[in-house]
């Protein structure tokens, strides 16, 4: 189980209302108001469902990812493509790591910032997952 919500402050329930994150027994819980009961939601569950469609997105896309990368960091050569493509081909080594160590807050906010956000149903299963310059819609 996680120790920390990785997409704290970035989730809403199907209402549109901010979802709340607890710790008990150290671990993290995402908390959903379904009518007055608090519904305690692994964090890893919602967590991992993200991640998933995440990889998903950049599956196929991954020299368009690298190069945007090599771009953003000015360092356009042949041995920083095969760092990134290499780092895209383990992205679910790097996830496990995401959820062990999390999210800085400043990240967070950024995203928030971007209009990034979750919708997830009562049961934790994720509804949409809102990008920038993604496109929006349902997860199928």
């Amino acid at each position: 189980m996680g120790k920390q919500a990785l997409f704290a402050g970035l989730v809403m329930d199907e209402a549109d209302r901010p979802v709340d994150v607890t710790i008990v027994g150290g671990e993290a819980f995402y908390v959903v108001d379904d009518n007055g009961f608090r519904r305690h939601i692994e964090s890893e569950q919602v967590d991992h469902q993200v991640l998933q469609h995440l990889r998903d997105l950049m599956q196929g896309h991954e020299d368009l990812i690298a190069e945007g990368a090599m771009k953003m960091i000015g360092q356009e050569d042949i041995f920083t493509k095969a760092m990134i493509e290499t780092s895209l081909k383990n992205i679910d080594d790097h996830f496990q790591t995401l959820i062990e160590q999390g999210l800085p807050e400043d990240a967070r906010t950024w995203l928030g910032m971007m209009g990034f956000r979750i919708v997830i149903d009562i049961h934790g299963q994720v509804l949409d997952v809102e990008q920038p310059g993604m496109g929006e819609g349902p997860l199928d």
